[in-house]
């Protein structure tokens, strides 16, 4: 008999697998669909022996103490800063628009108080602020929302901003400075020997059970356990009832190139003519020395495996409709992107199940009977 049986072995399922495992002395099976533990972070070197991220790249940055400190268990760190360009006007620009943008695509020589001027003689302020569209427009005008956010959006999501939730671009930001690092947190780092060294001693614990390739359906009735963390599509928990969620995929095209480098940074945006949104060369991120090099081209597209809900609000409603019936399962949890249907950033996704361990192990002490939960939250 398990304790537990934890459906998915990504972030969201690995980090409470160990902490009932470890902290709580917890006996935990966990059931993975792909034949593979690390879920989207997944790596493992290909033919030439270079180190790439399957499912595209995966950047590790947090502001959370905890989160770091957490991961810091099972894994030691190189420090990396993650620096994007974009192909605009035959130039490659930094990208979030900085100082550094903005002179180098209008030839200019502002500093940080003239651009400020320059963005608001650009931007078109808004009454209110409802699509992505909006927020950009408000905030850079809308010639600079041509050259960088309108096509790129409509191939990410297969949208126009105009029909995409203010939400998607507001995660986007605008800097007046020569900052060109992607992102500004306090932690950036990348797992030293790689994402999926990490998860086989986060799930190496003796009260841990993996079983790989298997729907948890396939073993339901067979495999006795009293409670389930539940990290799959909520969609497909309740088997479609209210419809599917829609979610956009991509497809990541690898290549081996004969050189030791093959672009200027580690990722680099094509917003505009290129079928693709971007290509990541993997010896950036892992600091792995080869002769040769690998890259993924990812073009995105409706079908194949879920990665971003997409952010409209008859999508929000029907999930409502979902996480009600989840609410009211007396022993069965939900936690992560797919569970709870919201895009979050890795260092969220162990925040949140980090929440519900806590959450879990409180109501364990205080022996109160479990009549349903919440869906798990996090605030960054």
């Amino acid at each position: 008999m398990f304790d537990y049986i934890v459906v998915g072995a990504g972030f969201a399922g690995a980090v409470i697998a160990e902490r009932l495992a470890s902290c709580s002395n917890k006996k935990v099976l966990v059931v993975e669909s792909r034949h593979h533990i690390g879920g989207n972070t997944y790596d493992y070197y290909n033919d030439e022996g270079i180190l790439v991220h399957k499912y595209g790249p995966h950047i590790f940055h947090t502001n959370s103490r905890e989160v770091y400190d957490y991961l810091s268990q099972f894994t030691a760190w190189r420090p990396y800063e993650h620096r994007v360009l974009a192909s605009v006007d035959g130039m490659l620009v930094p990208i979030p628009i900085n100082l550094n943008t903005i002179n180098q695509l209008y030839g200019l020589h502002l500093s940080s108080l003239e651009v400020d001027s320059f963005l608001a003689s650009k931007a078109e302020k808004k009454d209110r602020i409802v699509t992505s569209e909006d927020v950009v427009i408000n905030k850079v005008g809308r010639e600079l929302y041509e050259k960088f956010f309108k096509q790129y959006t409509r191939k990410q999501w297969g949208l126009d901003p105009s029909e995409l939730d203010a939400s998607v671009a507001a995660r986007i930001p605008t800097r007046n400075n020569c900052d060109n690092r992607y992102f500004t947190d306090t932690y950036q780092a990348m797992p030293l020997h790689g994402y999926t060294r990490l998860f086989e001693k986060m799930l190496s614990h003796p009260n841990i059970k993996v079983m790989l390739g298997t729907d948890y359906r396939e073993i339901e009735g067979i495999i006795p356990y009293k409670k389930m963390i539940y990290t799959g599509p909520v969609d497909y928990f309740f088997d479609y009832c209210y419809g599917k969620l829609p979610y956009r995929s991509i497809e990541f095209r690898f290549e081996t190139i004969e050189a030791e480098r093959y672009q200027p940074t580690g990722t680099v945006n094509y917003p505009n003519e290129h079928p693709y949104t971007r290509v990541t060369e993997f010896k950036y991120l892992t600091g792995q020395k080869h002769p040769k090099t690998a890259v993924v081209f990812e073009y995105p597209q409706a079908e194949g495996d879920p990665y971003y809900p997409v952010p409209r609000p008859e999508n929000a409603e029907l999930y409502r409709k979902y996480q009600l019936l989840a609410n009211d399962l007396p022993n069965v949890y939900f936690t992560g992107r797919l569970a709870t249907y919201k895009y979050y950033n890795m260092d969220q996704v162990i925040a949140q199940s980090l929440t519900l361990y806590k959450k879990i192990n409180s109501t364990t002490k205080n022996e109160r009977p479990i009549n349903g939960q919440k869906l798990p939250t996090y605030e960054p």
